[in-house]
């Protein structure tokens, strides 16, 4: 399990899989939680995953696929879209400068 300090987290990468348009809508929710921050929040496929992405986000149906293309970077699973508590650990983390393990 990779970990990463939420302080040290520069691109943030939802990872999806074809057709799940609701990644492209949390995407969209975090740009709006973390404006004023530093970081930059994108959408990817699971197989795309940017090389230059700090910490990865993806359905956990996902995760296993993810962790193959994120090499040593975090990838931390969720199961709903909206109010997941794994995704709210994750922007509180960034917020705080906490440890986000993945």
């Amino acid at each position: 399990m990779a970990s990463i300090e939420g302080n040290d987290v520069r691109k943030l990468v939802i990872a999806c899989d074809a057709g799940m348009g609701s990644s492209v809508l949390l995407a969209n929710q975090l740009k709006k939680r973390l404006r004023g921050s530093d970081v930059v929040v994108v959408h990817s496929p699971v197989d795309s995953i940017p090389g230059d992405a700090d910490l990865v986000l993806t359905h956990s149906k996902l995760a296993d696929r993810a962790r193959g293309f994120a090499g040593q970077r975090p990838v931390v699973p969720f199961d709903l879209f909206v109010g997941d508590p794994a995704v709210e650990g994750v922007v509180t983390a960034i917020i705080a400068g906490t440890t986000i393990e993945g």
